[in-house]
C-alpha cells in the first residue's frame, strides 16, 4: 500500500490488487454524528443525501449514469465518526470515479427546493426507524447510556433537529468539513499506483485546504450505578438490549473484549460495511446455548465496532413468545456475571481466535472490503490499526479477556432497555427510564 498526501492535505492511501479488472474508490470524511451539537443532530447524515444531488458540473440526474454505465455500483453511509462515499467499477472508470469524489468534495449545490424535499425523505426514514421495535431501543438505549458525549445522539438525528434545520445549515457544515485537509481517498484494485496519484493530483489538487474543523472534545464521565429504560408501545415481540460502555478501538481492552464477544455470541468481522450480512456461528456460543436453546429467546447477538473515542458492547435478545422479559433478562445476566467472575475456557479462546481470523478474511475478500477497511481505520485512528488486527488477536491472553470482563461487565457499568409490547390497538406510551 502506498500512503502520500497532497499539498492541500488530502491523504491518499492506494492498494494494487491485480486479481480483477475493478477498481473501487472510497473517500471518506472525518466527520458523523459525534461532530453535531444540539440543534443540527442529524446534520452528517443529511448533507451525505444532499451531495447525491448534484454538482455545479455534473446534473443531479446524471450521478447514477456515471458509474452504471461502466456495470458499476455506488453508495455512501454516515457513522458517528465519518462519512463516505463509494463507487467501485471496471478500472478504465477510475478517472470518472475521481471525477465524481472531487465534485462531491468542492461542488455540491445545496438548492434549497432540494433541501426541503430532502427534509421529508429524512423524517420518513426516521418515523421508519421509530416503527421498529428493535432499532427503536437501541437508539433510545444508546441516548440513555451516554449523559454527555455527542455519541448519544443518532446518527439520523433527533426530529425537532430535523424540523428546524436550515439550507443555511447544512450548506455551511457541507464547507466546514467537506475539505481535502478532513478527507481519505482510497484507491483498491487493477491499478498502476504512479498513474492513478497522478489522476489524483488532477483531479484533486487544486481543491484549496480550508481551516482545521473545530471538534466537540468530551469525555462522557464513568458511570456509576445500572441505568435502565423500557419502551411501552403496540408491538407482537418483546426485545432485551443490555449496552456497557466499552473501549475505544485503539485501547488495549479492544481486542480481548472482542474475543469475549465471540465466546458469547459468535465471533463477527470489523468490518461495517459488510460483517453483519454473513451470521456469526454461534452454536457453540455461551449465550446461544444459555438463551436460544434453553426456549428462552428466539435470537440473540452482540455488538462491538471499533470506535475513534469509547462506544458501547450491545448484546439483544429476542424474547421467546410468552416468556417475560424479567426471565430474559436474568438468564442473560448470570452467563455474564459467570463470565465476568470466571473469565472464559483456554478451548474457547483458541476457538474464538480461529472464527476471528476467518471473518478478519472476509473482511477483506474484495476490492471495496479492503478498500472500506483501509479509509474506516483511516478515520478513527490510523490504517495501522486494521494491518495489525490479525497479530492483536493471536497475542490476547486469557488473563487479558478475563481482566476486560471484569472492567467492562460490571453492573455498574451497564444499561438495561426493555420493549414491552403493548397489545396491537392498545395505544402506546412514552419511555420510562
Amino acid at each position: 500500500m502506498r500512503a502520500t498526501r497532497l499539498d492541500n492535505g488530502l491523504n491518499v492511501l492506494i492498494q494494487e490488487e491485480h486479481t480483477a479488472p475493478l477498481a473501487s474508490v472510497w473517500c471518506w470524511y472525518k466527520v458523523g454524528s459525534k461532530d453535531e451539537r444540539p440543534g443540527l443532530t442529524g446534520v452528517s447524515h443529511w448533507c451525505e443525501h444532499m451531495n447525491f444531488k448534484g454538482t455545479r458540473n455534473i446534473p443531479r440526474d446524471q450521478v447514477k449514469g456515471i458509474i452504471e454505465k461502466y456495470g458499476g455500483s455506488w453508495n455512501g453511509y454516515t457513522w458517528i465518526d465519518q462519512t463516505t462515499y463509494l463507487e467501485t467499477a471496471t478500472r478504465d472508470a477510475l478517472d470518472q470515479m475521481l471525477f465524481i469524489e472531487a465534485e462531491r468534495m468542492a461542488s455540491c449545490l445545496y438548492h434549497p427546493d432540494d433541501c426541503e424535499s430532502e427534509r421529508t425523505v429524512i423524517i420518513s426514514e426516521l418515523h421508519g426507524g421509530e416503527n421498529d421495535p428493535d432499532q427503536l431501543l437501541d437508539q433510545e438505549l444508546t441516548a440513555t447510556a451516554f449523559k454527555a458525549h455527542p455519541y448519544r445522539h443518532p446518527t439520523i438525528g433527533w426530529l425537532p433537529d430535523l424540523q428546524t434545520m436550515t439550507r443555511d445549515d447544512l450548506y455551511g457544515y457541507y464547507r466546514r468539513f467537506y475539505v481535502p485537509n478532513n478527507a481519505t481517498l482510497v484507491i483498491v484494485g487493477d491499478v498502476d499506483t504512479d498513474e492513478a496519484l497522478r489522476r489524483v493530483e488532477h483531479h484533486f489538487g487544486a481543491i484549496a485546504a480550508g481551516p482545521a474543523p473545530e471538534r466537540l472534545r468530551t469525555i462522557e464521565p464513568a458511570q456509576s450505578g445500572e441505568r435502565r429504560l423500557t419502551i411501552r408501545q403496540e408491538g407482537t415481540t418483546a426485545y432485551l438490549k443490555v449496552g456497557y460502555h466499552a473501549p475505544s478501538a485503539t485501547d488495549r481492552d479492544f481486542f480481548p473484549l472482542l474475543i469475549l464477544d465471540a465466546v458469547l455470541t459468535g465471533a463477527k468481522g470489523l468490518n461495517l460495511w459488510s460483517s453483519f450480512r454473513i451470521p456469526p456461528p454461534q452454536r457453540s456460543a455461551r449465550l446461544y446455548r444459555a438463551l436460544v436453546e434453553r426456549g428462552v429467546a428466539s435470537n440473540v447477538s452482540g455488538g462491538l465496532m471499533p470506535t475513534e473515542d469509547p462506544f458501547l458492547y450491545t448484546i439483544s435478545a429476542t424474547a421467546n413468545e410468552g416468556t417475560p422479559l424479567a426471565s430474559v433478562e436474568a438468564a442473560l445476566l448470570e452467563s455474564l456475571d459467570a463470565v465476568e467472575q470466571d473469565g472464559v475456557t483456554p478451548a474457547e479462546l483458541v476457538k474464538a481466535k480461529a472464527q476471528l481470523r476467518a471473518r478478519l478474511v472476509f473482511d477483506a475478500d474484495s476490492v471495496t472490503n479492503i478498500a472500506h477497511q483501509l479509509g474506516y481505520y483511516e478515520t478513527i485512528g490510523s490504517v495501522d490499526l486494521f494491518t495489525a488486527a490479525p497479530a492483536r488477536i493471536a497475542a490476547v491472553s486469557l488473563e487479558e479477556v478475563a481482566t476486560a470482563a471484569r472492567g467492562v461487565l460490571a453492573a455498574s457499568n451497564r444499561t438495561v432497555g426493555w420493549f414491552d409490547p403493548l397489545p396491537v390497538g392498545g395505544g402506546r406510551s412514552k419511555s420510562d427510564i
